[in-house]
């Protein structure tokens, strides 16, 4: 078994707004704190999509990362690297194009979606079709086992973890497979090895999870077998071969829906945003001329708080007692419009002082981002290399 490992990442494609940060940025400084991350900027992503507009995605890579490092995201936790910096990543992409069928990627629900939803654009492209599948190379060259994602992006996981078990059945059968792992048992030791073959044939031929949960605990705990032979008794334990790419699960996440200041989606394509570290002015306006109940007409009308935007915001960033005030105040008309928003307009800025704050060195000397960039991408790189060595040897091209 391979170590935990969590990989995301994000497209360049403009600033970063609070929508990023509650659906996605919160979840990766919770996560940097349980595990190995590695997150990195989708440029090569953004391309599927902007072909035509590649300078949107060079201005908008640096302060992406500065948002990031805002947000509390921290390179002496988590590796930070660009894509397009780890040229790995397409190597496996085109070596998993071979043997990928073209139906997995077609059935992919957000295929037809984004066509449809960026209707305006040319997406018959071959790189958007095989979006899908370059993305299970950005998964699969980490050997990551835990992907971060919300309910829509599941799909991508589970054609990633297809990819993996059809690339482990095609060159993970090394020659004398069988006999090899049958040697590798011995070295258990013969009362582990009795224990070993034990749950082997009860997860086999019983389908017990439990005696494959115990016989991985074994295997971990084993003090003397090499990565070959580890990797050997996993693909016997489970009927399968050798294994060389590692299947990922998904990391559902419980991110905060984030409203725009119209109540729907926050988006930059529906113009409702606060962005990350706007300024202080500029977000105080946007919230005071947020629309409200339309049924409080004058001050004096009561109103209903779920038909207002505003509530969306207290919900997030209000405790029980302001959201209590702003139910009973809105219903009888007790308070005006104008004084619901500012307990919102207080928080928010709170929230965006400290993103400023730590954002402030890498926006007075941009050559820090570089650096946490430079040291990021070869650690990213290193990995990727690692597995593209096991890669490329299943494949039969070391050549050596």
């Amino acid at each position: 078994m391979y170590a935990e490992r969590v990989l995301s990442g994000m497209r360049p494609t403009g600033r970063l707004h609070l929508g990023h940060y509650h659906g996605v940025l919160k979840n990766w400084v919770k996560l940097q704190e349980e595990y190995p991350c590695l997150f990195f900027v989708a440029d090569w992503h953004a391309l599927t999509t902007n072909y035509d507009t590649p300078h949107i995605i060079e201005e908008s890579v640096w302060e992406m990362l500065i948002d990031w490092l805002a947000a509390g995201v921290d390179p002496s936790q988590a590796t930070l690297f660009i894509q397009s910096r780890v040229p790995e990543h397409a190597e496996l992409h085109l070596l998993l194009s071979m043997m990928c069928p073209l139906g997995w990627l077609e059935r992919v629900p957000t295929y037809k979606d984004q066509q449809e939803k960026l209707s305006s654009k040319d997406l018959s492209t071959y790189g958007f079709l095989g979006y899908p599948l370059l993305q299970s190379a950005d998964i699969l060259i980490y050997r990551a086992d835990k992907v971060p994602v919300g309910e829509d992006q599941v799909p991508h996981v589970e054609i990633t973890r297809e990819v993996a078990r059809r690339f482990n059945h095609l060159y993970g059968r090394e020659p004398g497979f069988e006999d090899n792992a049958r040697e590798a048992v011995k070295k258990l030791g013969s009362k582990r090895a009795r224990l070993y073959l034990d749950l082997r044939t009860r997860f086999q031929q019983e389908g017990e999870t439990a005696a494959l949960e115990q016989a991985h605990a074994l295997l971990e705990e084993a003090q003397n077998l090499n990565m070959g032979d580890r990797e050997r008794l996993y693909g016997y334990l489970e009927g399968s071969s050798k294994m060389i790419l590692v299947e990922p699960d998904a990391l559902l996440t419980d991110a905060a829906r984030m409203p725009g200041l119209d109540g729907a989606k926050m988006s930059k394509s529906y113009g409702n945003t606060i962005f990350l570290r706007e300024d202080p002015d500029s977000v105080t306006k946007k919230i005071r001329t947020m629309q409200t109940d339309p049924a409080r007409v004058r001050r004096t009308d009561p109103g209903d708080p779920e038909k207002c935007p505003v509530w969306q915001f207290h919900q997030i960033y209000s405790d029980q007692a302001t959201c209590a005030w702003v139910q009973q105040g809105c219903r009888s008309a007790g308070i005006g419009c104008l004084e619901c928003k500012q307990p919102v307009v207080d928080a928010v800025l709170k929230e965006q002082a400290v993103m400023r704050e730590r954002a402030q060195p890498y926006v007075d000397d941009p050559s820090l981002v570089r650096n946490i960039l430079a040291d990021g991408c070869e650690r990213a790189r290193k990995l990727a290399q690692e597995t593209m060595r096991d890669v490329r040897e299943a494949m039969g091209l070391l050549y050596s």
